[in-house]
């Protein structure tokens, strides 16, 4: 057994392809051409969205020809207008797939604006209960890679999402067979670095 943590790498799947180990956010560009991705637009929330693992991200993709826009107009609990307008970024950037990369927030959001990246309906017709799911358009739902840097939510081997229904102020949870990852990548070395933010948890 490994005697530490930066030889710890593995693989498996959940059924999501599950990348874990120290420095396998380097695969992120080969994660998201392994899902077709040739545009991917990041989602994280505003605090992540500055700092270096974020910029490296990007400027990784953007050298070798994966160029990929970011949005973080997210709340700490997502709500319908973050993932319109996140619908809105990724259609005005011609995005092609979704990375999700932060806490339980960000994911949530990133995988609601992979889902209605390609739908007519409105975002809660897909709300959880019988078989609305199947409302959704299944090829217009958008590819997901989610690299989490909290860990204990596990919305990265979820298809669903919690989202903020700002009108009847309550949180409707989204689910769609395809808005589980199709890649997750686990790099300790990202959840090391994110700092204590208490006052964004989600509740």
């Amino acid at each position: 057994m490994p005697s530490d943590v930066n030889e710890l790498r593995a693989t498996w799947s959940y059924p999501t392809s599950i990348r874990f180990g120290v420095g396998r956010i380097g695969e992120l560009a080969r994660a998201c051409a392994s899902l077709g991705m040739g545009r991917p637009l990041l989602v994280t929330d505003p605090g992540l969205a500055g700092l270096e693992m974020v910029r490296h991200a990007v400027a990784a993709n953007e050298a070798v020809q994966l160029p990929t826009g970011l949005f973080s107009s997210i709340r700490p609990n997502p709500t319908r207008t973050n993932v319109f307008d996140g619908v809105a970024a990724y259609r005005a950037g011609g995005h092609d797939g979704v990375i999700a990369m932060g806490g339980g927030s960000a994911m949530d959001a990133a995988k609601a604006i992979a889902l209605m990246s390609g739908q007519k309906r409105d975002l809660f017709d897909f709300e959880v209960g019988g078989d609305r799911w199947k409302r959704a358009r299944p090829e217009g739902i958008a590819p997901i890679v989610a690299v989490p840097t909290t860990a204990g939510t596990g919305s990265e081997v979820s298809p669903g999402a919690a989202i903020i229904d700002e009108a009847a102020q309550i949180k409707r949870i989204i689910c769609h067979p395809k808005m589980l990852p199709g890649v997750v990548i686990i790099d300790p070395v990202l959840t090391s670095g994110c700092r204590r933010r208490s006052r964004q948890r989600r509740e």
